[in-house]
């Protein structure tokens, strides 16, 4: 079994306040998690308004599939446009 593990920072430039940030936040999980059956939630930067790391996770089988995968969801994400993609690292664990 492998767990392929997402870190991602998203930068919400439109955002104002962390009513609109939230907004924005439970569009994009929705989707993501609709499309492509993973398990995404928020994991830092809670307080900040325009500023996010997602974490989103996959576990199967074949590390190469859950690697496509997970960067289809970034790149998922991209093309919503509804927030601009920073910095994203995988970490794959082997059980």
């Amino acid at each position: 079994m492998v767990v392929g593990v997402l870190l991602l920072t998203l930068y919400i430039d439109e955002s104002h306040s962390l009513k609109e940030k939230r907004s924005v936040l439970r569009r994009i999980k929705a989707r993501v998690r609709t499309e492509f059956n993973v398990s995404i939630s928020e994991c830092d930067e809670h307080d900040l308004w325009q500023k996010t790391q997602l974490g989103i996770c996959q576990v199967g089988t074949d590390q190469a599939y859950i690697d496509g995968a997970l960067q289809a969801a970034v790149r998922f994400i991209e093309k919503m446009h509804l927030a601009e993609v920073g910095e994203s690292a995988v970490e794959f664990i082997h059980y």
